[in-house]
C-alpha cells in the first residue's frame, strides 16, 4: 500500500535567484497538487541557500493558499529554533487555514549546520533538550482549554489559553523524525510512527524490521504496528526520465552537485572557526547516489519502489529537484512518475480515490 510524497527542497545558489526558485516552488506545489500527490513535505535550512523559501511555517502558509488537497508537511521544522507556544499558535493557524491538512513534523533541528544555531545564538548542545521540552509545550498549548502553566529548563510560561484552537481534534497530526536506529526505535518504545532519512536499502531493510520488533516487546498488538509502519515515510531522491540512461545523465550531475553545495558552508565554518558538529569517518548513505538516488525510466523506479514497498513502510518522501536541476526537468520528472510509476501502486490508487 505503498504511498508518494515530495519533498520540496530547493536550492538556490546565489541571493539573486531566490525570488524566482521561490516562485517556481509555489508552482511545483499546484502541480503536485493537480497530480495527486499525497503530501508536500517543506524543509527547514538557514543562512546557506539550501532551501530558498528558508522558513516553512510562511511558506506553508502560500502553499496552502495556492493548493487545494494536498497536504502539507513539515520534514522537519527544527523545534529548537523555535519559541514553543509561538510554534504552536502558527501550526494551529495553518491548520485552521487548510481545514486539517497540516501535518506537523517536528524534529530537534540540524545534526551537521552549526551556523544555522550561531545565527539564532542558541547552543547547539542544547538542541536535543530544548526540542525535548518545547514538543510537550506545545502538545499541551493544543490541549489545555483552560490554560496551561509551565516550569522548565528554557521557559517559564503562564498560558490563558492558545487561540485559535486546532481544527483537528484533539490537535493537528505530528510525527516525529528519527536520523538515526537509536531514534527509531525510541519512537517505536512509545508507539509512534516517523520520518527516516535517506538510507541504503540495505539499512532500511534493517531499521524496519528492528523497529516492528521494538513496538511488539513494547506490547503494541499486530494492528497497531501495522498503522505504525503505514504512517512511516522514508526519503529519496528520485529523478524519471524516459529512458534509463536519459534518467542518470540528468540526475547524477545534479545529485553531485547538490552534495558539495550542502557541505560547502559547513566546510568553511570549520576553515574559520574549527567547529564541527558531526565528524563523518565514511560517507554516508545520503551522499552516495547508488544508495540515496532512484533514477531511470519509469520501468525502473517502479521496480526500485517495489523493494521499497516490500519493507513494509507505508510512503517514500520523493526528492525531485535536485541541487541546480532546472524548474521544467523536476516538473517532467513529477509527471513521469505521478502518471506512470504511482498506479502501479495500490496506495496510491487508494489515495486518488479519497
Amino acid at each position: 500500500m505503498l504511498r508518494f510524497s515530495n519533498f520540496l527542497f530547493p536550492e538556490s545558489r546565489e541571493p539573486s535567484g531566490d525570488h524566482r526558485v521561490i516562485a517556481e516552488s509555489i508552482a511545483e506545489a499546484k502541480l503536485c497538487d493537480e497530480l495527486g500527490v499525497e503530501v508536500l513535505w517543506l524543509a527547514e535550512h538557514h543562512f546557506d541557500g539550501n532551501c530558498a523559501y528558508v522558513d516553512p511555517v510562511t511558506f506553508a502558509a502560500a502553499v496552502l493558499s495556492a493548493t487545494k488537497r494536498i497536504k502539507v508537511g513539515f520534514a522537519v521544522a527544527q523545534v529548537s529554533l523555535h519559541h514553543p507556544m509561538r510554534l504552536a499558535e502558527q501550526m494551529s493557524l495553518l491548520d485552521n487555514l487548510s481545514g486539517g491538512r497540516v501535518i506537523v513534523g517536528l524534529g530537534r533541528g540540524t545534526a551537521y549546520n552549526v551556523y544555522e544555531y550561531q545565527g539564532y545564538g542558541i547552543p547547539a548542545e542544547e538542541a536535543l533538550e530544548r526540542y525535548e521540552e518545547a514538543e510537550g509545550i506545545i502538545l499541551q498549548a493544543w490541549t489545555s482549554p483552560n490554560g496551561f502553566q509551565h516550569k522548565g529548563k528554557f521557559w517559564e510560561l503562564n498560558v490563558p489559553r492558545l487561540r485559535p484552537e486546532p481544527f483537528t481534534k484533539p490537535h493537528p497530526y505530528v510525527i516525529r523524525a528519527a536520523s538515526s536506529e537509536d531514534g527509531a526505535l525510541h519512537l517505536a518504545r512509545r508507539g509512534l510512527p516517523f520520518l527516516m532519512n535517506v538510507q541504503s536499502l540495505e539499512v532500511t531493510q534493517k531499521r524496519l524490521a528492528a523497529y516492528r520488533a521494538t513496538l511488539a516487546e513494547a506490547g503494541f498488538d499486530a494492528a497497531h504496528i501495522a498503522h505504525c509502519l503505514d504512517e512511516s515515510w522514508v526519503w529519496r531522491n528520485v529523478v524519471v526520465a524516459e529512458t534509463d540512461d536519459e534518467a542518470r545523465r540528468i540526475a547524477i550531475p545534479a545529485f553531485e552537485a547538490m552534495q558539495a553545495q550542502r557541505k560547502a558552508m559547513r566546510e568553511k565554518i570549520y576553515a574559520e572557526q574549527g567547529v564541527i558538529m558531526k565528524k563523518e569517518t565514511a560517507p554516508p548513505a545520503r551522499t552516495n547516489p547508488e544508495h540515496a538516488l532512484v533514477c531511470g525510466a519509469p520501468a525502473t523506479v517502479a521496480a526500485r519502489m517495489a523493494e521499497i514497498e516490500a519493507t513494509g513502510v507505508g510512503g517514500v518522501i520523493c526528492s525531485f529537484r535536485l541541487g541546480p536541476m532546472s524548474a521544467e526537468v523536476t516538473n517532467n520528472s513529477i509527471r513521469l512518475f505521478m502518471e506512470q510509476v504511482a498506479p502501479r501502486f495500490a496506495g496510491h490508487m487508494r489515495q486518488a480515490a479519497e
